[in-house]
């Protein structure tokens, strides 16, 4: 945990933005796997982390603003329990360590917020993404799950994320543990990645790494030859010369703070040549669009900029054509690009998303567009010193995307198709950092992770 004042300091923070009402702020519980007592790695609430710090299931807090009270609610360990689970602080000097003096019984809650309710006290609450909590709300709330979308709070929710994406220097600080960890990883991948292996053999490898750091992967890890699915969870192929590997993972430091990185490279010693041009544009996008990600610079325009760059770098190669504004704004280059630059990240990779996409990466007066492509763009508002992001562009070639778009003639002023027969089989390049806006340009978090094409081929040559 970090030191009292900082959730104190937070939870008063919090009150004097929402000014009256009853904040309630949901921890999660133990979810199960596949049997009642087979659990899942548990995970605490993020928002629950950032206002009342505790890492334990089954807790429950309220701000009681009219009332001037931070109450949290759960149950102190039984006999029975600390048999499985070994002695463990009592919950009361927990709940000292984050400011909270008043720990009431988990059962309690139902009739405070029955007694709230009755005396006509607004209840605040998040959106719950848990089907536990959902039950909760709906039996306290008396309204039906379907029903709580309707009434989530949301100047809550735009109190939360005014205060949560400015990261303090003690966040910082976890963010850097984490992205180190996930450097340690990718060059682990780098170094070990061979021809026969298949790709598990690599994801077991760098997911060691994280759960070894003391903490844990901040999401599932993408490792795949298969870069041109974005997504790609599936480690069943076998690693093979002339093949790029694309690797998307980082590590969850012990306070669940994350990193999150992307590096490409590939499987045999060197890049080919057609690798060598695409990865340039993709790594020409990366640097040019961190040097400018500022405070007060608009991401969605970072973003364009980045599409610009590799309608360019395409162009060059003669896979696009045409006027390159004309071509980012009809949307041609997200056939190549279908993805966003970047999003937000901290106690989440993509951080408070669960509150809703729009209310964390936009604004009153910065929409999210409905083009594809760009309507896949997290995170679009002006930036503010302070934020994290990550800056991850990419360039991917999907035959089922390229075929569809071909056979419609969609966008022909713009994409050679012929061209493209020689890149069917390319795969996807994309290369991530995370960024901490500051107050006069940007700094990229961590030690330097290999990245040029010299530095990533110096690694693969030793690697054999």
């Amino acid at each position: 945990m970090f030191p009292t004042k900082i959730y104190v300091k937070r939870r008063q923070q919090l009150q004097k933005k929402i000014q009256s009402g009853l904040i309630l702020l949901l921890g999660n519980e133990e979810s199960s796997m596949n049997y009642t007592d087979n659990h899942y790695h548990f995970r605490q609430d993020s928002n629950f982390l950032y206002f009342l710090g505790l890492d334990q299931a089954g807790l429950a807090g309220i701000i009681d603003i009219d009332n001037d009270k931070t109450i949290i609610f759960g149950n102190e360990l039984t006999i029975d329990d600390i048999v499985w689970t070994g002695p463990q602080p009592a919950l009361t000097d927990l709940a000292a360590q984050v400011g909270v003096k008043d720990v009431q019984p988990k059962n309690a809650i139902a009739k405070y917020i029955k007694k709230a309710r009755r005396s006509g006290q607004t209840i605040h609450f998040l959106p719950p993404y848990r089907p536990e909590n959902k039950i909760k709300l709906s039996e306290w709330l008396g309204i039906q799950v379907k029903g709580l979308c309707s009434i989530v709070s949301i100047p809550l929710v735009k109190a939360v994320v005014s205060l949560a994406s400015i990261k303090g220097p003690e966040e910082i600080k976890e963010m850097e543990k984490a992205v180190n960890v996930s450097r340690d990883m990718h060059v682990a991948a780098m170094k070990y990645a061979k021809p026969g292996m298949t790709e598990a053999e690599v994801t077991g490898k760098v997911h060691g790494i994280a759960v070894s750091s003391g903490g844990n992967l901040s999401y599932p890890i993408i490792l795949t030859v298969n870069g041109q699915t974005l997504h790609n969870h599936y480690h069943g192929n076998i690693l093979k010369e002339g093949q790029l590997l694309l690797g998307d993972f980082g590590a969850e430091t012990a306070m669940h703070y994350a990193g999150d990185i992307t590096r490409t490279f590939p499987v045999s010693k060197k890049f080919t040549a057609q690798q060598k041009e695409i990865y340039q544009i993709v790594l020409d996008a990366n640097v040019q669009c961190i040097k400018a990600s500022k405070a007060g610079a608009l991401y969605k325009d970072i973003h364009l900029m980045a599409a610009r760059i590799k309608t360019e770098g395409l162009k060059a190669l003669g896979i696009m054509k045409g006027d390159t504004e004309a071509a980012v704004k009809a949307g041609a280059h997200a056939l190549f690009f279908p993805h966003g630059l970047g999003h937000m990240i901290g106690l989440d990779v993509h951080d408070m998303e669960d509150l809703g996409e729009d209310l964390v990466g936009y604004s009153d007066t910065v929409k999210r567009s409905s083009q594809f492509g760009l309507r896949s763009l997290r995170l679009g508002k002006v930036l503010e010193t302070g934020n994290v992001i990550t800056v991850e562009p990419g360039l991917y070639f999907i035959p089922e995307l390229i075929d569809r778009w071909q056979g419609e003639k969609k966008f022909s002023e713009f994409i050679h198709y012929k061209k493209l027969k020689a890149y069917r089989n390319f795969g996807g390049i994309r290369i991530e950092d995370n960024v901490l806006i500051t107050a006069k340009k940007q700094r990229i978090l961590g030690e330097p992770i290999p990245k040029t094409i010299k530095e990533v081929e110096e690694i693969r040559r030793k690697a054999y």
